[in-house]
């Protein structure tokens, strides 16, 4: 499972568009790759160019805490990606775990998730 995590420059987990970097990982082959996020710093539309960003990579989930997604971020990639939702808030925390948090990947988010 190819898995996003959106980091700022310290390896926090953040919403789309206040993390510098995109991170994905390939939970089978061990491979992790680095992006640069094209929605970092955007006042206007800085979650959707992200998630255009993201969609690009072909990923099959993101991880996502409560206000990383917006409405429109949210759709542009529901049936597209699938979302797992995270407690910890340094990727550090979460990369090992990845072969296990996969279970908790979910089709739809609940609206407080992904609110404005």
């Amino acid at each position: 499972m190819k898995i996003i995590a959106v980091v700022d420059d310290e390896n926090v987990l953040t919403p789309l568009e206040y993390g510098e970097t995109i991170i994905q990982v390939d939970t089978e082959t061990g491979e992790k790759k680095l992006y640069e996020n094209p929605g970092f710093g955007s006042p206007y539309q800085g979650k959707e160019r992200a998630m255009a960003g993201i969609l690009t990579l072909k990923a099959d989930a993101i991880l996502v805490k409560e206000g990383f997604l917006c409405p429109g971020s949210y759709h542009m990639s529901k049936g597209r990606m699938q979302y797992i939702p995270v407690e910890e808030e340094k990727f550090d925390q979460i990369e090992p775990k990845l072969n296990t948090i996969t279970s908790k990947a979910v089709t739809e988010l609940d609206f407080g998730l992904y609110r404005e």
